[in-house]
């Protein structure tokens, strides 16, 4: 039980965040559009939770790796289990975008 609340949830191996987007790894930031124009990280995109679904056409590459972030890590853990429903597997919760941002540098 614990392991699958793990996977489902992100956590586990130290990832190295900063490595994933010097390989070309993209963000996306899952919080609202307001939260998003209140401070993000420098080259994320913003496709809030409850549009994800409708946006997938903005992560055309399935097999690219994905770090998603959001205000803590709740939002982001949801949008990483809805990517890998629908096919993308390279996805890492990245959590909350401020501490995200920390990881990058």
């Amino acid at each position: 039980m614990i392991d699958i609340l793990k996977k489902i949830f992100g956590f586990g191996p130290k990832v190295n965040y900063a490595e994933l987007v010097k390989n070309g790894a993209i963000i996306v930031d899952v919080r609202t559009r307001e939260e998003f124009l209140g401070g993000h990280i420098n080259g994320s995109i913003n496709i809030p939770l409850d549009q994800l679904g409708n946006n997938l056409n903005k992560l055309k590459d399935k097999k690219r790796t994905v770090i998603t972030c959001c205000a803590s890590w709740s939002r982001s853990a949801f949008a990483k289990k809805n990517l890998n429903s629908f096919g993308y597997m390279n996805v890492y919760n990245g959590g909350g975008w401020q501490r995200l941002n920390q990881k990058l540098w």
